[in-house]
């Protein structure tokens, strides 16, 4: 069972209401990036360096020179886009897509063939992903949870997230559904967090840190008997252990980064 299955409401509640407030700062104190719960979201703290942060997760300045104004909050934790090899005419969906920057990355390697679709459960990043929109005909932005996706049965070719799965509180039930919805053959391209070493007795242990992106993290063997219970084949995790360099930064001085990795996970249908 997972560690925070016990209410799924309501730690998807809190961390809707989390992300409502990381909306709002317009990615002043974004998680995923710097600070724990209690810093994290702080409207008094000084603005961050969103682009030199998405720089350090792997995007390139192509990449964020192309992007609509205020779609990049510095969340995350790589660049799935970069590992998904989207190809043009592809339909893309991506798992927790905030406001909506991978998504208009992803708009732009599909082409005007393809489509990307992003699923997120906080009304207030929608909002500013559906703001960024424009002149994209191939994006739209839908608003659902995780666990029960707002798509068809094999109606998917890639589905991506960045640094989003660890925050479910039913993540078998996320992999049932991205199963559901991939086409045969269909490809898993997720970033996201690992855990390399036991919470047990740490400050990271319970839900305090859930919405900062490290207690609702698995181990590489948890997260491989739940995509083959699923149904994938060809599971690939591969642990970015680089990214510790940033994600000390997600709980300063506590050693955060000797417990948890980001980690590229694929996977095929």
């Amino acid at each position: 069972m997972n560690k925070h299955s016990e209410h799924p409401e309501q730690t998807r509640r809190m961390v809707r209401q989390h992300y409502g407030r990381v909306a709002g700062t317009g990615g002043q104190a974004p998680c995923c990036a710097s600070g724990g719960e209690s810093q994290c979201c702080d409207a008094g703290a000084p603005p961050a360096d969103l682009r030199a942060i998405a720089r350090r997760l792997g995007y390139s300045e192509a990449q964020l020179a192309a992007l609509p104004e205020n779609v990049n909050l510095g969340l995350g934790c790589g660049n799935p886009v970069a590992m998904a090899l989207l190809q043009p005419g592809e339909t893309v969906l991506d798992l927790g897509s905030g406001a909506g920057m991978d998504c208009f990355i992803a708009a732009q390697a599909v082409g005007p063939t393809g489509r990307v679709i992003g699923v997120d459960m906080t009304p207030e990043m929608l909002s500013k992903a559906r703001a960024g929109v424009g002149k994209h005909t191939n994006i739209e932005f839908r608003l659902g949870e995780i666990e029960h996706l707002p798509a068809a049965d094999n109606s998917v070719d890639v589905i991506m997230s960045n640094c989003v799965i660890n925050l479910s509180p039913e993540k078998q039930q996320v992999f049932n559904e991205t199963y559901r919805v991939l086409r045969p053959g269909g490809r898993l391209a997720i970033s996201d967090v690992i855990q390399t070493r036991p919470f047990k007795g740490t400050r990271w242990a319970g839900k305090t840190h859930l919405s900062a992106c490290i207690s609702g993290s698995v181990t590489v063997q948890e997260l491989e008997t739940m995509l083959t219970k699923a149904g994938f084949a060809d599971v690939r995790i591969a642990l970015n252990e680089a990214s510790r360099a940033f994600i000390k930064d997600w709980d300063p001085g506590s050693g955060v980064e000797h417990y948890i990795c980001s980690a590229f996970i694929e996977a095929r249908k």
